[in-house]
């Protein structure tokens, strides 16, 4: 019965925390659970984004970039300082964000765990952040970034300029 059990656990897929930590960059998704599109309120998404600031001003973190889809979020953070914890602020803003949406009756919920991809190449930082930004352009709800209302970033002056530091 136990090496059943052991089968089904959850296969450990992350880095070794220490990866997570200092003046680096990681790409994350998170997924709401059962693809329930919560995120088409400007006011639910700018009370997340408030969220997310606070958060990621206390981790010692900037987001270069930013994208709340309809059911799913897209987030690269930068590690701004040697004890940065970038890990240990997405699980953060999942935990006070997950509180909220709980608090406000949203009918939406986190998944249990989130993809990340720490980003070591420069090339590949301006690949993720581009991806993010062209999410909603491919699934057809815009027809240029900009005009998309849900994505932005916190630390830096615009995506804009974001965008011309690439």
């Amino acid at each position: 019965m136990s090496e059943d059990r052991d089968e089904m656990r959850e296969k450990h897929h992350r880095m070794p925390r220490e990866f997570y930590i200092g003046k680096i960059f990681v790409s994350f998704t998170l997924c709401v659970r059962d693809d329930i599109r919560i995120f088409t309120s400007q006011n639910l998404v700018a009370s997340l984004v408030d969220i997310l600031a606070t958060v990621v001003h206390k981790r010692r973190c900037a987001a270069p970039v930013y994208c709340f889809m309809p059911e799913h979020l897209h987030l690269t953070m930068e590690g701004k300082s040697d004890d940065s914890d970038l890990w240990a602020a997405a699980v953060e803003f999942k935990q006070r964000s997950g509180y909220w949406l709980y608090g406000n009756k949203s009918p939406g919920r986190w998944q249990k765990d989130f993809h990340d991809h720490i980003i070591r190449k420069y090339e590949d930082l301006k690949a993720h952040i581009l991806y993010s930004l062209e999410n909603p352009v491919r699934r057809g709800i815009v027809s240029d970034w900009r005009q998309y209302p849900s994505g932005g970033c916190i630390g830096y002056k615009s995506l804009d300029g974001v965008i011309s530091l690439l």
